[in-house]
């Protein structure tokens, strides 16, 4: 039987609404974690378009732009919105438990 395993992403008292913040994983790539007014959200860091950390971007409501080359993807979705961005973002679910905030990685 397998389960889903969970990843502690942070905090919520340590997310301010309108921030955006990385999580380095041993086995896997950086994640970035949003809190959009106060729904939390989490997508690959990298940026699909210019290997840039996204949490080096700027939030703008859903909207995470990159800071290499300026463009963007809904963190809702992952879906690009902006130029020259056009592959979409990895997400991954959410749940918070109290003040925790993890990310569901899938399957082991």
């Amino acid at each position: 039987m397998s389960a889903e395993k969970s990843l502690l992403l942070c905090r919520v008292s340590d997310l301010e609404p309108g921030s955006v913040k990385r999580v380095d994983r041993a086995d896997g790539p950086a994640l970035a974690v949003y809190n959009v007014e106060g729904s939390f959200y989490a997508t690959d860091d990298c940026c699909t378009h210019g290997l840039s950390s996204l949490s080096e971007g700027q939030l703008d409501g859903e909207l995470i732009e990159c800071s290499m080359h300026f463009g963007g993807f809904d963190v809702r979705t992952g879906k690009a919105v902006l130029a020259p961005c056009s592959i979409d973002l990895k997400t991954y679910p959410v749940e918070v438990r109290g003040d925790e905030v993890y990310a569901l990685m899938g399957e082991e």
